[in-house]
């Protein structure tokens, strides 16, 4: 396969990771803090990274990741999960995902500010077309309007700053060991939190088995969103983050009972229309520049 080819699979597969680890923790919003749900859920996935990277060998690299860039990108990602956790206990777990559709959009753009890539009138359209449908889905100065939501569009802003600074890491350094510092920077953020605050729960056994289960796949999300930007072209690959929007649609309906408005149903296909547009100028923009080339 080709690295664009792996790189969709990769994020399809770290949607599904995603969006079931959402599900899970919503369940255990009325009962837990944020905090809490961040330091435990952590400290789980902590632990499952230790034995991947001891039964691959790859402990005794755990310096490579001591550099600016991995600290940056889990501090970027712990303040995206944060808030996106902090929506998703308000919000209907649709109306949360169809918000985040906005992110490839918002990497696209940063890609364009930050990396210099080369984003036509077309392109730049598509992405302000797309934030228009993110307002339409918040519905800002209306009655709909929830403030929870915002908090979605500041996950979007840290999240995009996260998947950017993936590419900026060397290509020798091991995902996992990328995965692991993110991972360990929120269990000491979730668990010293909740230790000041003194909002600590005890756990029951399904608290621990929602947690365990929740741990598990965000492991899954973890490591294949890093595999997913690492591999492919940001323009072909961060389309694909809309399959999470099918994945949130279908588990809030099975276990949540929630179905989407029909300001969130417009909003998110606006957003999804353009996103899937910017990925279709990014494979016609070469098959156009032939013609120049040659003649």
């Amino acid at each position: 396969m080709s690295p664009n080819l792996r790189a969709s699979l990769y994020m399809v597969s770290s949607m599904a990771g995603f969006a079931i680890n959402d599900a899970l923790v919503k369940s255990l919003g009325d009962d837990l803090s944020i905090s809490q749900i961040l330091g435990v859920r952590g400290l789980m996935v902590s632990i499952l990274i230790v034995l991947v990277l001891w039964q691959r060998g790859l402990l005794s690299r755990w310096k490579e990741a001591l550099i600016p860039m991995v600290g940056f990108r889990a501090s970027m990602e712990l303040a995206a999960a944060y808030c996106f956790l902090m929506a998703l206990v308000q919000l209907p777990f649709a109306s949360v995902s169809a918000i985040l559709q906005a992110l490839p959009l918002a990497v696209t753009l940063g890609a364009a500010l930050v990396f210099r890539e080369v984003v036509g009138w077309r392109r730049w359209s598509a992405i302000v077309i797309g934030f228009i449908g993110v307002l339409i889905i918040i519905r800002p100065g209306t009655g709909g309007f929830a403030p929870a939501s915002l908090w979605v569009v500041v996950s979007v802003v840290f999240a995009a700053s996260r998947d950017l600074s993936t590419r900026a890491l060397p290509a020798s350094l091991p995902s996992l060991l990328v995965t692991a510092a993110t991972a360990l920077l929120i269990t000491v953020f979730g668990l010293a939190s909740v230790w000041i605050s003194g909002d600590w729960v005890p756990l029951n056994a399904r608290h621990l088995q929602v947690l365990a289960l929740a741990s598990v796949f965000l492991f899954v999300g973890y490591q294949f969103i890093v595999l997913s930007m690492r591999t492919g072209d940001i323009a072909y690959v961060v389309p694909y983050r809309y399959t999470n929007l099918l994945w949130s649609i279908f588990l809030g309906y099975l276990f949540y009972g929630e179905v989407p408005d029909a300001y969130t149903i417009l909003g998110s296909s606006i957003v999804i229309a353009m996103g899937l547009f910017t990925l279709y100028r990014e494979l016609v923009r070469p098959r156009q520049r032939i013609p120049q080339v040659l003649g």
